[in-house]
């Protein structure tokens, strides 16, 4: 595949990621009386990661996350001067997601960007369960690592083939499951760009947080699996 080829998949993947979880949030989950709520939303950000990682994951190989594929290149799976294409696909997705979002949201009259905000990630006051900073990072570079465990070892070339897309969007389901009521959940710092720089305010003010926090987590992860998985092959067949 052409870098340009890869690139476009990361964005319209991403897109997706941002839209779908995104907007399960600030459509969906609190809808009178049928509201789909916090289990809702966090199913709707791992069917994301799912449907994609099956519509182009032989494309792109479906990281959908920068941290995705920084983890990836800390644990030898990835070349680092794919890195930038990637990131910018990433990062523009989730924006043009957040921008799409916000139109159509506003579409309802009682919706108010300041009250309803755009499902952005925070800590202290910004944070759904008022959690502290340290809280907040510390569950961001937990969870991220853990993230990109299931990411490097369902896609290690001894694990059953055909099913990491399954294991990685209930990785990220399950994460989403612990973590709103502490961050709004990011483990993505494409996912925090988009909506934090469509609201503004505190949310682009933290957004570092959700930067530098899954990086971390991302980068530990492939350190570690490097070690745990030795030197089994992933799905491209390339050395880990």
């Amino acid at each position: 595949m052409t870098a340009i080829q890869k690139s476009l998949a990361e964005f319209l993947g991403t897109f997706w990621l941002v839209f779908g979880g995104c907007g399960s949030a600030v459509i969906a989950a609190a809808f009178p009386d049928v509201g789909i709520g916090l289990l809702g939303v966090s199913l709707a950000f791992g069917l994301t990661v799912v449907t994609m990682a099956y519509a182009i994951g032989h494309i792109s190989g479906c990281h959908l996350n920068p941290a995705v594929t920084i983890g990836l290149w800390a644990g030898g799976r990835f070349p680092a001067n794919e890195i930038p294409v990637y990131i910018i696909a990433q990062v523009v997705g989730a924006v043009a997601a957040a921008a799409a979002l916000y139109l159509i949201a506003t579409g309802n009259p009682d919706y108010d960007i300041v009250v309803n905000g755009l499902a952005a990630n925070g800590v202290g006051e910004k944070s759904p369960g008022g959690y502290a900073m340290g809280a907040g990072i510390a569950i961001e570079i937990l969870l991220t690592f853990f993230f990109l465990m299931i990411i490097l070892g369902a896609t290690d070339g001894r694990a059953p083939a055909g099913f990491a897309p399954l294991a990685i969007g209930l990785g990220l389901t399950l994460i989403h499951l612990i973590s709103i009521p502490v961050t709004n959940t990011s483990v993505n710092p494409a996912r925090s760009t988009g909506p934090a720089l469509i609201e503004g305010g505190i949310a682009l003010s933290q957004l570092w947080i959700f930067w530098v926090a899954p990086m971390v987590g991302a980068v530990l992860a492939g350190i570690v699996y490097k070690f745990v998985g030795g030197d089994g092959q992933n799905v491209t067949g390339t050395k880990d």
